[in-house]
């Protein structure tokens, strides 16, 4: 007799079926594993093995097999305990054969019998749901799980109460879904004094969902500037919060099923490598600029990043998502996030400055700078330069507008872009494009000639133009205006960065 159990294998985002088969033969006593496990995998032996024996049954004196299919697909991942151990005692006659076939099955096992966390429950449970099937996983996932919807969800502590449940002795508890945790706002703009430019392309980058570049000297607010913007953002609707929630699980990182409304911060630190922003590794995860989805990926000191890691986020910023491509797995990941970078303008920072330069201005502004590469730069909307704040402006009282307030304009252009990009393949004006940008922010005739004119003047590319436009549209919601006018353009223009001339 072959027991069969369903579990699954995660291949970036999609949760692929998996079939565990086991098989008792006669024979020298052997427990095998085959079906191209990794080493995690090929431990489970010893794993379900000592679980067993914690609740009072041994292995029988014979040949075991399990088999996990398709055999060609690597398994990756302690999550086959579970569904390994299950398949055992089907094979054993503990468990009923059909009773085990109506569900899918991950996690973890203890020594103990204890069933421990691992990571993608939730993309389980949805896989389970399209399958028709429950899904049995570890207690403490189980809050996670609930929200995939209509699944029957089994949250076993351990392998005894499993047991016990499926055998009708005591029945496991539901699993409720996991608390919707509220946002917490920790910086406001009223720390910020002075910067009226750099706080109008910050609202601006919101209420749009554009990539913001802010060049100054050190200690001029870039980096708290950047901070407040996750307090003019507005909120993640289910469905976003239920996509992030899916890449954070598959990343280990959603903890006691908790949703969080409030849009991803990431910030890496400038040492990060390419695998670590986006992402890959031998056992392929989702790196920052995944993580960050929906949110926002905060660069500081961008030019101390590694140039081929910046360049590695050239698709992912024109696209929306990453591909890793190995050669054992070829995974591709969403990224549809908001690049907001920090930079002085040379290397000592005090460019411009003469009592604080270096010796070696202004070619070490060149130099520094020329770490950032042009179609890079091409790449982010709006380029603002952030002045040093002056003893005076520092004693200034704090400004009578802060995040509360620009987050209800912020609110309001992002409401108009959701009802204009309804059902449209969009969700705000970063992401239109082709037809649906000329659509939506072809602007008046003042503005057409103001447009053509700048693009010849400043060398701008067919992206840059595409981006002013989008830009333009964005102001124009801020604006409440339903056509992008002259000032609108010109607003937009005097954020583009300039190519070099020769």
């Amino acid at each position: 007799m072959v027991a069969i159990v369903s579990t699954t294998a995660y291949l970036g985002l999609e949760a692929r079926g998996v079939e565990v088969q086991c098989q008792i033969t006669p024979g020298v006593p052997k427990f095998i594993i085959v079906g191209l496990p990794d080493k995690a995998v090929g431990e489970s032996r010893e794993r379900v093995r000592a679980a067993l024996a914690a609740i009072g049954l041994s292995l029988p004196p014979k040949v075991i097999t399990v088999n996990l299919s398709p055999a060609d697909l690597p398994k990756e991942g302690s999550h086959y305990d579970l569904p390994i151990a299950l398949a055992l005692l089907g094979a054993m006659g503990v468990i009923d054969a059909e009773t085990l076939a109506s569900y899918v099955v991950v996690g973890e096992l203890g020594l103990d019998g204890r069933v421990a966390p691992s990571p993608g429950v939730l993309l389980a449970a949805l896989h389970a749901g399209a399958e028709g099937k429950g899904l049995v996983c570890p207690v403490a996932q189980g809050p996670e799980a609930a929200w995939a919807g209509n699944v029957e969800v089994l949250a076993a502590p351990d392998l005894l109460s499993l047991l016990n449940h499926f055998k009708g002795h005591a029945l496991l508890p539901a699993p409720q879904p996991g608390v919707v945790e509220e946002p917490v706002r920790r910086a406001d703009l009223r720390q910020v004094k002075g910067q009226e430019v750099a706080k109008r392309a910050l609202e601006i980058a919101a209420a749009g969902g554009h990539n913001l570049l802010m060049s100054g000297p050190p200690g001029a607010g870039k980096s708290l500037m950047a901070s407040c913007l996750p307090g003019i953002l507005p909120d993640l609707t289910p469905a976003e919060a239920l996509e992030v929630s899916m890449i954070a699980s598959v990343a280990g990182q959603l903890e006691g099923g908790r949703l969080v409304r409030a849009r991803p911060f990431r910030a890496p630190h400038h040492s990060a490598s390419m695998p670590a922003l986006v992402g890959g590794g031998l056992r392929v995860r989702p790196g920052e600029v995944s993580l960050a989805h929906l949110g926002v990926l905060f660069l500081d000191e961008l030019p101390e990043f590694q140039r081929t890691v910046l360049d590695s986020l050239r698709q992912p910023l024109e696209t929306g998502e990453v591909s890793i491509a190995r050669a054992n797995s070829h995974v591709t990941f969403p990224a549809r996030v908001q690049l907001i970078a920090a930079m002085n303008p040379c290397r000592c920072g005090h460019l411009g400055d003469a009592a604080l330069a270096c010796s070696r201005a202004p070619k070490c502004a060149g130099d520094y700078q020329a770490k950032v590469s042009g179609p890079m730069l091409d790449r982010i909307d709006l380029h603002v330069e952030v002045q040093g704040v002056s003893a005076a402006d520092l004693t200034l009282p704090p400004p009578a507008e802060g995040s509360a307030e620009v987050a209800k304009r912020v609110a309001q252009a992002r409401s108009l872009q959701s009802a204009r990009y309804k059902g449209r393949g969009a969700r705000t004006n970063a992401e239109a494009d082709g037809e649906l940008l000329d659509e939506v922010a072809t602007p008046d005739e003042p503005g057409r000639k103001l447009l053509a004119d700048a693009a010849a003047a400043m060398r701008l590319s067919a992206r840059g133009f595409h981006r002013v436009l989008r830009v333009a549209r964005t102001i124009a919601d801020l604006a409440g205006a339903d056509q992008v006018g002259r000032l609108h353009v010109a607003e937009a223009l005097s954020y583009r960065r300039q190519a070099p001339r020769s």
